[in-house]
Order: structure tokens, then C-alpha cells, then sequence
């Protein structure tokens, strides 16, 4: 293995041009451990950064020991910090391996940021690559997860993805350089693991080149991936506003459901959900899918997205002193004389009541099965659920409005929407009350 082969990678991938300051992280390993000696022999500015995770007893301190000794070696600043990877994992309810890799990358932004670096540098190389396609492809992913670990992502570059394992290690022998070894890495504990030591042996088998096939095909996909997002990002702007998907536009294009994926992937909606939530385009309104973060509902022709949150049962009250309210909604009250100047603005925004008709202090809170009102212009009571139907409002509309209530049961309008009947002012009005729903600040 030339140095020149991983220098053309560098800059084939734009990952540096000269004369950056670089976070290299160094585990004492052996890809490693050939990271920050071809970055040393480029004359490169390096800080390097070690993480104990104590996870191995005292192999981890022994990594260690070897990497501040390889510092001392090459004359470099070292940077070490020691983690309870175990307790990370179990408070935050995830894997020991994600625990590890939270902790890892936030240390070394960290770390880039004090040090005022440019780049954080890792070893993966090409055979993790294909390792972590092939834990894509049993996971189930879509076309990006089948492209491997990218050259870069923001500040994390990672030079050595054009060497296989094989050439990094006969690169440490040329160079005599020893490294540690992980215990751990020999063992089929985890599923990354498995497919090293036991599925690429076996692929091996049918075909001994396959790791340089897979990584082929991967860079192939991630030229292909670029054309499809480029053409989601056009679809997007089509079908894909203010958080509704137009299902009768969606249906146009070829795969629909691929392309339902795509947009719906980033709010956490597996493959399987979104199976699901194709299938209901054709189903009748009102239907909800939910993934850690969002919600999505079925409505007539859309698909309305949302992000979770708790449901309110809260009230909130306006005594009569009071000149505005900032949450849950921005309302501004004036009191206004009933004189011969007086006109008022038509706006759905602006309500204007009868002082003398209603009761302080005010409510304002969600609707409940029951409530009814006189809409403005009516004679008769309607539901407020009814008032929601005929309007066509979907389920997140109906858990959106407001309703200002005299008292806790008189409805004095559906903010934003209609008011009461009762409570408007009249030939006989003397003094007015102006309620303006400021959206903006909402």
C-alpha cells in the first residue's frame, strides 16, 4: 500500500486541503494507529484524542498506557478522557455500542472546538463499510443505507475507506509499527461481529473478492443515490407543503411508496409503517400512524404531519384587568366606547363582544364532547363538533383550536374561527370588548 493511494482518496473527497489542524482519534488499534501515521507522514497538525470506555477492565487501561506512549513517540498533543459507558446506556436506554459512539463524538467535537481544529479524522476503513452495508441490508434500509460510511459527514473525515483491513496491516508491518489488540473483536457477541467473523467467510466462499464487490457496488449506489436525492428534493417541493403530503399528486409519480419513504424516514417512520400508511391512501379520513416523534394522519386528500406532544387538559383564565395574553395563543383585549365613530374590522381574527353580555373572568381551553354555541348569524345551538365537521377540520385542527369561553361553559368563539351569536354587539351596545388573535407570535 502506497501513501499515495490514500493522499489521492484525501483529495478526490475533498476531506483536506492543507494545512488544517486535525482531531485524530486513536484507540491503539491497528487501523488507528495507521490513521495517525499517514497523517503524521503528511506533515499534518494532529491532536490525538483517546477514549476509555472501561469496558475490557484492564485491556482498556493497557490501550491506554499504549496510546499516550505513541504520542510521546511522534512528539504529539494528547488529549484522553474516560467514560461509565455503562451507565450512559442503561439512563438513556440504548446499546452499549450506541452509548459508546454518543460519548466518542461528542468528546471529540469537544475536543475540535478547544483545540480550535478544523477536521476530526477516524480510522473506519473499507471493510467497515461493507460491514455496515450488509447490517443495512438485514435491518431493512432505504438506497442511502446501502452506499456505506460516507468519506465525510461535516466535521468527521475518514481517510483510510479507500484500504482494506489486509492493506492497513501489511502497511504497519512495512513501517514496523506495532498496535493493541481487541479482545472483544474475536468475539460474535455483536451482530457488526457476526458478519465479520462468520457471514463475509462464508461469502468469501462463493466469491473470494466479495468485499471489494460489495464496496464497488456501494460506490455505484452512491452515485445513483445522488441523482435520486436530487429528484426527491424536486418531488419534496411538489407534493410536500406546510407538513401536508397531497396523496392525489403523491399517486402520480412512479413508486409512490418509495418516495412516501423518503419523506417520511427523517421523522422516524420505518419501512414497515410506511407500508401501512400507503395502504391507507385509499381508506377512509381519520386514520393515525404514529413513530417515536411524530404523528401522521390520514385526512380526505392528505397526509398531515406532526410532531408529538403532550396533550393539554389546561385552562387558562383573563381577568378583566387584564390587556393581553401571551400563552397558549397571543390575544390583545381593548375596551372600546360604543359611540358613532365605531366600525368594525371584518377579520376572523378580531373579535369584537357585548361588554355588558358577558361574565369575567374569561376561559380559554380545549373543546369537549357537549359543547355547543349559536354561531354569529344563526338562530339555532350547534355542536362544536359539528361546527368542526361541517368545516371539514381534521383530528389535528380539532386538537388545535382554542376555544373563549364567559365562564367555563358560555362559548364566546372559536378562535380564529366564528364567534357566538349571543354575545355580538347591538344598536343597544354601549360598551365594546376587541379581542385581536395575534398569529404571529403563537
Amino acid at each position: 500500500m502506497s501513501l499515495s493511494k490514500v493522499e489521492q482518496y484525501i483529495i478526490e473527497n475533498e476531506l483536506l486541503s492543507g494545512g488544517e489542524k486535525i482531531i485524530v482519534g486513536v484507540s491503539g488499534g491497528a487501523d488507528s494507529v495507521a490513521l495517525l501515521d499517514i497523517l503524521h507522514s503528511f506533515k499534518l497538525d494532529c491532536v490525538v484524542a483517546h477514549c476509555n470506555f472501561h469496558l475490557r477492565g484492564e485491556e482498556s487501561n493497557r490501550d491506554a498506557f499504549f496510546v499516550e506512549e505513541l504520542c510521546k513517540r511522534y512528539n504529539l498533543k494528547y488529549e484522553r478522557i474516560d467514560f461509565d459507558t455503562e451507565t450512559h446506556a442503561e439512563i438513556n436506554s440504548i446499546s452499549i455500542e450506541m452509548a459508546a459512539r454518543e460519548l466518542r463524538y461528542n468528546w471529540f467535537e469537544q475536543i475540535r472546538i478547544i483545540h480550535m481544529a478544523d477536521k476530526i479524522a477516524v480510522a473506519h476503513h473499507r471493510d467497515d463499510s461493507v460491514e455496515t452495508i450488509l447490517l443495512n441490508l438485514v435491518r431493512g434500509t432505504g438506497i442511502r443505507g446501502l452506499t456505506g460510511i460516507a468519506p465525510k459527514n461535516g466535521n468527521i473525515i475518514r481517510p483510510l475507506l479507500c484500504l482494506s483491513r489486509k492493506e492497513i496491516i501489511e502497511y504497519l508491518k512495512d513501517r514496523k509499527l506495532s498496535f493493541v489488540e481487541d479482545s472483544t473483536n474475536n468475539e460474535d457477541l455483536y451482530a457488526r461481529n457476526k458478519i465479520r467473523l462468520n457471514i463475509l467467510p462464508e461469502l468469501e466462499t462463493i466469491n473470494p473478492s466479495v468485499k471489494e464487490s460489495i464496496a464497488k457496488t456501494a460506490e455505484h449506489l452512491s452515485q445513483v443515490s445522488n441523482i435520486y436525492h436530487l429528484y426527491m428534493a424536486q418531488v419534496k417541493t411538489n407534493i410536500f407543503s406546510e407538513n401536508k403530503i397531497n396523496i392525489n399528486m403523491l399517486i402520480q409519480y412512479i413508486e409512490p411508496e418509495a418516495i412516501l419513504f423518503e419523506l417520511l424516514s427523517p421523522y422516524g417512520f420505518n419501512s414497515a409503517t410506511v407500508r401501512q400508511i400507503f395502504e391507507s391512501i385509499i381508506s377512509q379520513s381519520g386514520k393515525i400512524f404514529y413513530s417515536e416523534t411524530h404523528e401522521l394522519l390520514k385526512d380526505r386528500g392528505f397526509l398531515i404531519l406532526k410532531e408529538k406532544k403532550a396533550i393539554s387538559i389546561e385552562s387558562y383564565t383573563i381577568h378583566a384587568d387584564e390587556k393581553e395574553l401571551i400563552h397558549p395563543l397571543h390575544l390583545k383585549l381593548e375596551s372600546i366606547s360604543a359611540d358613532k365613530d365605531f366600525s368594525i374590522e371584518k377579520n376572523a381574527d378580531i373579535l369584537y363582544l357585548d361588554m355588558d353580555k358577558i361574565k369575567f373572568p374569561l376561559v380559554l381551553r380545549k373543546w369537549k364532547q357537549g359543547d355547543w354555541f349559536i354561531p354569529f348569524g344563526m338562530k339555532g345551538k350547534k355542536k362544536v363538533s359539528d361546527y368542526f365537521s361541517d368545516n371539514k377540520f381534521s383530528l389535528f385542527d380539532k386538537e388545535a383550536a382554542w376555544l373563549l369561553c364567559s365562564g367555563d361553559n358560555n362559548i364566546l368563539w372559536i378562535v380564529g374561527y366564528r364567534s357566538d351569536e349571543r354575545f355580538k354587539i347591538t344598536d343597544d351596545t354601549t360598551k365594546i370588548l376587541k379581542i385581536s388573535f395575534i398569529k404571529d407570535n403563537t
